[in-house]
């Protein structure tokens, strides 16, 4: 009788199991770290999966869904030894301000998503031990609007900076990337500018005019370089204004072959 009750009850003590393993985003966020939760950066450097139902029973952020919903891929699904920390998940981008909610996880398409696994192989190649940091992907058109909006300049001036989200960025369209190199400690190396920087001393074209003034130094200077060889070895093209950024192929292209991530 005993035996028959113990498995009776069975199911029931393993679907309360199951349950305790859901957890919100600020029970997360407190498990995770012990640093302050608004200063923390939320990070996913581990390998990920792209399928609509987490493992964990965790619920899947609405962002996160319309990208795979639309046929992108979780990056690191197609290379786990890339590391990503989105800048616009957390304060540290010059909207002062997490726009990404609980997205963690950088998404692009299949192709851009292979092309990037390629650059990141290339640099562990020239400079082993070295991998490519995500600090932005795949962007939703509507947060597109939230950068626009908070840029504070002239109208005419923002484009230099911030794609019209009416014509969209070629990140709306899940094809550009922006990023940086880690050592094999996984910290970042010296760009000479923080990124989201805007003006002369991010811009790619004006290195060489930098490092005669002595504004950048030639280290830094090599470390763009670095990044550059390894992602136009791989197809991407710089983005003139900004060292972080690569694009996978053109706008008009990614429009006519990919809808725009609403």
């Amino acid at each position: 009788m005993l035996k028959s009750l113990a498995f009776l009850y069975l199911p029931l003590l393993l679907g309360t199991a199951c349950a305790c393993q859901s957890h919100s985003k600020e029970q997360q966020t407190i498990n995770q770290t012990t640093a302050p939760a608004t200063d923390s950066p939320k990070k996913h450097t581990t390998d990920s999966t792209s399928t609509p139902i987490r493992k964990n029973g965790d619920t899947i952020p609405e962002l996160e869904k319309k990208m795979i919903e639309q046929g992108l891929v979780d990056i690191q699904k197609v290379d786990p030894t890339l590391l990503v920390e989105l800048k616009y998940s957390t304060t540290d981008n010059f909207v002062g301000k997490d726009v990404y909610g609980d997205l963690t996880r950088a998404y692009m398409q299949p192709d851009m998503a292979r092309k990037l696994a390629r650059a990141n192989k290339l640099l562990n190649e020239i400079k082993p031990g070295h991998r490519l940091l995500v600090y932005d992907a795949a962007r939703p058109n509507s947060v597109q609007y939230i950068l626009w909006d908070a840029l504070d300049m002239p109208v005419r001036q923002k484009p230099q900076y911030v794609a019209d989200p009416k014509i969209g960025s070629i990140h709306n369209f899940g094809c550009a990337v922006d990023l940086t190199v880690a050592d094999p400690a996984g910290k970042p190396l010296d760009m000479g500018t923080k990124y989201d920087y805007f003006g002369p001393l991010a811009y790619p074209r004006t290195e060489q005019q930098m490092l005669r003034e002595g504004k950048l130094t030639t280290q830094q200077v090599a470390n763009r370089a670095l990044l550059r060889r390894a992602m136009t070895q791989a197809g991407f093209s710089v983005n003139p204004t900004e060292w972080w950024h690569f694009d996978g192929m053109s706008r008009s292209r990614a429009k006519a072959k990919y809808g725009m991530i609403k």
